[in-house]
């Protein structure tokens, strides 16, 4: 049950969405799995009203999928799905990266280290929500080097849209180990100055796992998603 007492001043339909988009996100509830009224509400501590706003605003978003006579259930994710993503972001933080090197500072790049660092470690403990949490928060440093609120905005939609395939990605596979040393390379461009080695390094970066994703995909996610 959530403890609502210190979000008091949150409209209820507003907490349980966040709650529930939460879970899909991360894999708690996993792709096909049915969106049950009754034990959400009864889990959550509400009544089955937010529970229903919640999932016709999930719907919308492409999260939740609803068929007559099989209700709602957590939409699969293709590897075609996954594919679409890191194209965007392929793009999207190649043109962040470049526009960053002309203008980053070493505050922002020693933030970006520490975060690379504990990254790092992460993988060496072999915490998966750790080495998820870091990952997402180095790629978001990038962009918000770039300090353009547009592309930063974009970013943040297309993050929360790749959240879901990096806990499926992290669950099976340990291509994360080559990572560490992609990451310094990004570093080392940004603070180089060079616009066009930091695009480089930047979707060079997420055009690897985009790769991996294409070649191994059918095979490695058949059992998390629709193929």
């Amino acid at each position: 049950m959530i403890n609502y007492s210190y979000q008091i001043h949150r409209p209820l339909r507003e907490i349980v969405y966040e709650q529930i988009r939460l879970r899909i996100l991360t894999g708690n509830l996993k792709p096909g799995a049915r969106m049950m009224e009754v034990e959400l509400a009864k889990e959550l501590g509400v009544s089955r009203t937010p529970i229903r706003e919640a999932i016709r605003q999930l719907e919308k978003e492409g999260l939740i999928t609803i068929e007559p006579r099989r209700g709602a259930y957590v939409s699969d994710i293709s590897v075609q799905d996954m594919v679409d993503i890191l194209e965007v972001r392929e793009d999207l933080e190649g043109l962040a990266a470049s526009i960053a090197a002309g203008k980053i500072t070493k505050e922002q790049i020693a933030e970006m280290e520490e975060t690379a660092k504990l990254y790092s470690e992460a993988i060496e403990k072999n915490n998966t929500d750790d080495i998820i949490k870091y990952d997402e928060l180095f790629h978001k440093q990038i962009v918000n080097s770039s300090g353009n609120r547009t592309l930063i905005n974009l970013s943040e939609i297309v993050q929360d849209l790749a959240l879901r395939f990096r806990y499926l990605y992290y669950d099976d596979f340990s291509r994360y180990v080559n990572m560490p040393s992609e990451h310094k390379n990004i570093l080392k461009a940004l603070d180089s100055g060079d616009k066009e080695a930091a695009r480089r390094a930047a979707d060079g970066h997420v055009k690897k796992l985009k790769n991996f994703v294409i070649n191994e995909g059918d095979t490695a996610f058949k059992t998390h998603g629709k193929e």
